[in-house]
């Protein structure tokens, strides 16, 4: 299994044999726990629970998420959990450990994330409005004008872009490159950029598409 629960540390540069300067993102990945194994005779699927960030104490879980770790599945307690679909979860058991050197150099990964929030934004910032004219005393330099006909249907359509919360959305960043590995540090290297603040919490997947040559 190619996936593991993972924090953002920053962004930094590698450096390559030809001495080009490459963008990347230092992640935390790893160490992840087996907590639960979810079979299709039991639950319908095949699946399995990753738990990531161990907990010494109680505190800041409730008692229900203690107690599915610790009672119920005796582990430790962790902060995050999350469910990875597998085909064959026979092969797995409660208690396994996943580190960073499930991945390798040159190996493509997907990473999902939470967008930065940028709190309430307007049109033209949140969608790339065009916005109005800035001449002949228009007065919507900026505001949201027309967004449905009066008379018929007499309604804004359903999914019509407006102003709003911006950002703090699921992000998936499909095919990055694996460019570095330390499993002394515990550290994953990807090329570009990958969503979420710092300390925030990623999930890293083996990618399932096709290389681009954008990726190269």
């Amino acid at each position: 299994m190619q996936a593991l629960l993972g924090r953002k540390i920053r962004m930094t540069q590698i450096f390559d044999d030809a001495g080009r300067m490459i963008p990347a993102t230092a992640i935390e990945a790893g160490p992840c726990m087996v907590v639960q194994v979810k079979t299709s005779e039991n639950d319908g699927y095949g699946a399995i629970q990753l738990g990531f960030g161990a907990v010494e104490k109680k505190d800041g879980l409730s008692q229900p998420e203690y107690g599915h770790c610790v009672t119920r599945w005796k582990t430790k307690p962790f902060k995050h959990l999350w469910e990875v679909h597998t085909d064959n979860p026979g092969e797995y058991q409660s208690g396994q450990v996943f580190s960073v050197d499930v991945f390798k150099e040159g190996d493509r990964v997907d990473v999902i994330g939470i967008s930065k929030g940028k709190g309430f934004a307007g049109g033209m910032k949140r969608h790339n409005w065009k916005g109005g004219r800035d001449t002949h005393g228009s007065m919507w330099h900026r505001a949201i004008g027309s967004v449905g006909a009066s008379s018929y249907p007499s309604r804004v359509f359903p999914g019509h872009t407006m102003p709003g919360h911006m950002g703090f959305e699921r992000v998936t960043v499909h095919n990055l490159k694996v460019l570095k590995v330390d499993p002394e540090a515990g550290l994953l290297y990807v090329k570009g950029a990958i969503p979420g603040a710092r300390s925030s919490l990623v999930f890293i997947r083996k990618t399932n598409r096709g290389l681009k040559a954008r990726h190269k």
